[in-house]
């Protein structure tokens, strides 16, 4: 029996490449023995016609041989599936083939080998972006390193003025949560009808977006934020029986804003006559709370409280066209109309925010009789570091001189070059035009991988003087760098995309099942998570392992109560230490396990997603049909992974989900808010669960703690890991900066200790002065570096 090429193109139409290639082995077979053949041989002869020489798909199978499946993932698929029917495969022929089609052009590494990843050229991300220009405005202010103390500084006074001779007490209050009775702060000391006091220093804004400022108070009351002639709350003039008043602003995460709250006691109708017959003085209280980003109402943590003023921050609030994140992580490769027209109107709004504080940004009084001349100066400065770099004559003319030509006025002249300058493409695009890195590109880089934003006055000091030129000189600026807390707000950030839940998805359950369950206990959740990833994977060691199996949970008493651990009910947030059955790493968190749950069940699907695709690095098809999971209703008596196992069970599911359940499986004992249970529905729970690694290894898992474990050591999660925080540093893909990036990476990763703060420093630098001649060919062969 012969095979005919029409034949085979034909049921190509309808069947996977992989299936054809089973399909001419099995007519190979049928018309007798013959020699045994290559898998590049097999593969020319009966597939090439049809999916083309290279893999890149033809007429008969237009799609490209291309996928994420390892060699012994393909050699499964087709031994076991291939072609449908009685007859199969041998396993040692489908072996071949599939080894050939892996190296050749299936695989990751091949896909670069055959078309090379490129470093393309990309604009400022909108985070980039309002980081760069509060870091440009925030230069031309006088710089404070924010202290290791917590809270604010309070100052009392027995008078209502704020005068300094009326200062009885000074103190640093953690938080402001107070309720003085009719005494005062300390009795015998103030008058109880009349005193004041005022807190002062910082607040240290984890998130980015709106923040809620609210200040609980029978009494006279003003509160700054982010300083300002207005006050964000002004009730210092009490009308009505208002107790509660709120303001919002727009903050930048990972940075503090000069905070200022001042409160009065006056007994308004009471004279000092009717004070001597006993008057009672009223009650007198104030608490200061914010609400956070999609968070429910608290007080402001003494963590996010520091008693020292910081300058005043410019945020742009204009808002933004979201970035594109469909690979996984924000990227600014497109330009759209509407990201144009926001970036216009942010840069208007800030040249008008330069000219209203031009005298303390430029130094210049109004009055100096060379004030021009030193505006010009400062307008340099302005431009030099909008555009990373000094400025040549030309651009010095055109973006300095010609604006204080055209201009009316000195004031007006300002503004056209701040307009200018943000408008330009050489402050909106990364490294514009740059095709061979020079020191302030290097600067440039370290800078926007570890802060996203722009160089400090160190490294536009070190670019200057040549102290970038080595890779050792730029690997001791990026260890400066990661200590800085921009450092860890952009390392944070990555945790959360990495864990799924940075759009700190609006938190519910079943009301009627979990009554317990409501805002606060979410909110108090999210910082539940967000003190174990600072604390861990930013703490003394920084190991990517203890991210696995750290025993620990942050709780307060109200989450206590409800995950039973041992606190008083209005204890503060704290580690407390759980056995190893109970929790294992950042997977148990039980506002993870939250998040990736249904109203009122778990949900193996998500959780085992989530594993498969961010923890694991695994690339899943999306699913053949509109999903909706069965309704616990319809099947009361089955447990929650008999009914995924149900759903899940045609053979069109079980493609990714032979994958994915088996690894949610595994969390089972956490219920839909991550509390621990030994049966559902009367029945145990069975959490074992399994994964086929890449290499083809079954591991099995009889629970959270091992698979935790495997994760802690596997190479295959490290090398996710690594690629995904690379990624989110860098905002390109590892592979265009050469085929050994990542191994090289994974090792030095490995010889660190799994130190995420030391890996963080070595993909900065890497990428800032690449230090081997393949990434300068990579960088050669085309794109913008």
């Amino acid at each position: 029996m012969s095979l005919q090429p029409v034949t085979f193109r034909a049921i190509s139409v309808v069947a996977s490449p992989l299936l054809l290639l089973c399909f001419a082995w099995t007519l190979r077979a049928e018309a007798g023995p013959k020699a045994v053949a290559t898998g590049q041989q097999i593969y020319r002869r009966r597939c090439a016609s049809c999916h083309g020489a290279k893999g890149e798909g033809a007429q008969g199978y237009p799609k490209p041989l291309t996928g994420t499946r390892s060699v012994g993932e393909l050699a499964r698929f087709i031994a076991q599936s291939m072609p449908p029917g009685p007859r199969k495969c041998p396993a040692p022929d489908a072996q071949k083939v599939a080894a050939y089609i892996y190296d050749a052009f299936y695989s990751p590494l091949a896909q670069e080998r055959n078309r090379p990843a490129r470093i393309v050229l990309s604009r400022l991300t909108v985070r980039q972006f309002r980081n760069a220009v509060a870091d440009l405005i925030g230069s031309f202010r006088p710089a404070t390193a924010p202290e290791a103390r917590r809270g604010l500084h309070g100052a009392y006074f027995k008078g209502r003025d704020f005068d300094s001779k009326d200062r009885v007490l000074d103190r640093l209050d953690p938080q402001v949560q107070f309720d003085f009775g009719t005494m005062g702060p300390i009795p015998d000391k103030f008058d109880p009808h009349h005193f004041s006091a005022r807190w002062e220093g910082s607040v240290f804004a984890p998130d980015t977006g709106d923040y809620e400022f609210i200040v609980r108070t029978e009494h006279a009351v003003r509160l700054w934020v982010d300083g300002g002639k207005q006050p964000l709350i002004d009730a210092w003039v009490k009308s009505g029986n208002d107790t509660e008043h709120r303001g919002s602003i727009t903050l930048l995460g990972g940075r503090a804003y000069p905070l200022v709250l001042e409160f009065s006691k006056s007994t308004q109708g009471v004279d000092d006559s009717e004070k001597k017959k006993g008057t009672p003085a009223p009650n007198a209280s104030i608490a200061l709370l914010w609400k956070r980003p999609r968070m429910a109402p608290e007080p402001i943590p003494a963590r996010c409280l520091l008693p020292t003023p910081l300058p005043e921050t410019y945020v742009v609030s204009t808002p933004f066209p979201p970035d594109d994140r469909s690979i996984g992580y924000d990227r600014g490769t497109s330009v759209s109309k509407a990201w144009d027209e926001a970036t216009t109107a942010a840069a208007l709004d800030t040249a008008g925010y330069v000219v209203a504080h031009l005298k303390e940004l430029s130094g210049v009084p109004e009055d100096a009789a060379d004030r021009k001349v030193r505006l010009q100066a400062f307008c340099r400065q302005f431009v030099e570091r909008a555009f990373r770099r000094p400025l040549t004559e030309e651009q010095q003319r055109l973006y300095i001189e010609k604006q204080f030509q055209a201009a009316p006025n000195p004031e007006n002249a300002v503004k056209r070059v701040v307009l200018f300058a943000l408008m330009s493409p050489r402050f909106l695009y990364r490294e514009l035009g740059s095709r061979t890195p020079d020191a302030y590109d290097v600067a440039s880089r370290l800078s926007f991988g570890l802060w996203d934003s722009l160089p400090d006055e160190e490294l536009r000091k070190a670019a200057a003087s040549g102290g970038l030129a080595t890779p050792e000189q730029v690997r001791r600026q990026a260890e400066r760098m990661v200590a800085d807390p921009r450092a860890w707000n952009k390392l944070r950030e990555f945790l959360l995309v990495w864990l799924k839940v940075d759009q700190t998805p609006e938190l519910a359950k079943n009301q009627k099942k979990i009554p317990e369950f409501d805002a606060a206990v979410a909110s108090d959740l999210r910082t539940s998570l967000e003190l174990f990833l600072e604390n861990t994977a930013w703490g003394e060691k920084a190991d990517y392992r203890d991210l696995m199996l750290s025993d620990r949970l942050f709780l307060n008493g109200r989450l206590a109560k409800i995950y039973g651990a041992n606190l008083p009910a209005d204890a503060p947030f704290q580690a407390v230490t759980r056995p190893a059955a109970e929790r294992c790493g950042v997977l148990t968190q039980p506002y993870l396990l939250s998040c990736f749950a249904y109203l009122d069940t778990s949900s193996p699907i998500h959780r085992g997603v989530l594993i498969a695709r961010n923890l694991l690095g695994r690339t899943l098809q999306p699913p053949p049909a509109a999903f909706a999971p069965l309704s616990p209703d319809l099947h009361p008596n089955l447990t929650t992974r008999q009914r995924v196992a149900l759903q899940t069970k045609p053979s069109p599911c079980n493609t990714c989900h032979g994958l994915i359940n088996p690894l949610g499986y595994t969390l089972e004992r956490y219920d839909a808010i991550g509390r621990l249970r030994d049966k559902e529905n009367g029945q145990p729970i069975d959490a074992t669960g399994s994964y086929r690694s890449r290499s083809g290894k079954l591991v099995t898992f009889s629970g959270a703690q091992d698979l935790a474990r495997y994760l802690a050591n596997s190479e295959e999660a490290h090398a996710a890991f690594v690629e995904k925080l690379f990624q989110h540093l860098v905002k390109q893909p590892i592979r265009a900066y050469g085929p050994r990036t990542l191994p090289d990476l994974e090792r030095s990763f490995a010889e660190n200790e799994y130190n995420i703060r030391r890996l963080m420093v070595e993909i900065a630098a890497d990428t800032a002065l690449p230090p081997d001649k393949a990434h300068r060919a990579t960088i050669s062969r085309g794109g913008n570096p």
